[in-house]
């Protein structure tokens, strides 16, 4: 799958970088292609390019937060989940998402 999310929690610093860190190298080991941008204290980083998304099978938004820029994503598999969700069990989550997708 090519996977592309956001990451943004409401401090905007720790959960916002661990969700993406645990989120890519889940993916990554699964064989997927990921792109997370975060949206923290310091603004965006890492923001998607519209080529990502628009080839990207799904988009993971997880977030403690409303995001910014959601309206990108229309038309997409959107998959929305707390960043605490994604911590816990990332690989778990991947491979639910991959089977509802992958249908």
């Amino acid at each position: 799958m090519k996977i592309v999310g956001v990451a943004a929690c409401t401090s905007g610093i720790a959960h916002t970088y661990i969700a993406k860190q645990k989120l890519e190298k889940a993916a990554k080991a699964l064989g997927h292609t990921v792109h997370i941008e975060t949206q923290g204290t310091i603004g965006t980083e890492d923001e998607l390019t519209m080529e990502e998304i628009k080839a990207a099978d799904v988009v993971i938004i997880a977030a403690d937060i409303k995001i910014g820029g959601k309206d990108r994503f229309e038309g997409k598999k959107v998959v929305e989940i707390p960043t605490s969700m994604v911590i816990k069990a990332p690989k778990g989550l991947i491979n639910k998402i991959e089977e509802e997708v992958m249908k």
